[in-house]
């Protein structure tokens, strides 16, 4: 992924959502919010992706404000543009206009040429039954794993 280490993740994604399709992303940054994620210091487990005027763009995704950023500080939960070519922006519209799809974040990393990026998903909502069939794969898996280590 990137030899700066910055890997955010959204750990509920998987659990919450059936991954469809995947998508990379840029995102439309300021200086002070590029300098945090380089820091480490940003959230996207609440954070979801909403059209507006055929735009995709990232909602309640939080960046802390950069300490060393005086005045020039920006809104650490403010709407940021998702860049991506039009071929895939009509793909994720139509497909996010069916009902139970979402488009949601699933890593936030800095790549090779220090560009943040943004790994999102199509998902479909899981139902509760499915959440627990993959607690119990979950368990069973661990519950074999310790069995093997033990012999």
């Amino acid at each position: 992924m990137s030899q700066s280490g910055v890997n955010i993740r959204n750990k509920r994604a998987n659990f919450e959502y059936q991954i469809i399709e995947k998508f990379v992303a840029g995102i439309q940054l300021t200086g002070t919010e590029i300098k945090s994620i380089r820091n480490s210091k940003a959230s996207i487990v609440e954070a979801y992706c909403v059209f507006e005027k055929e735009e995709l763009f990232i909602r309640n995704m939080h960046i802390a404000e950069y300490e060393n950023g005086s005045y020039y500080n920006h809104n650490p939960r403010r709407d940021r543009k998702l860049l991506l070519n039009r071929r895939e922006l009509d793909k994720l519209f139509k497909k996010s206009k069916v009902k139970g799809f979402s488009i949601i974040p699933l890593n936030l990393f800095i790549n090779e040429k220090g560009l943040a990026k943004l790994n999102i998903a199509l998902g479909q909502g899981k139902k509760l039954h499915d959440k627990r069939e993959d607690l119990k794969a979950k368990d069973s898996k661990r519950d074999m794993d310790r069995a093997m280590k033990s012999h």
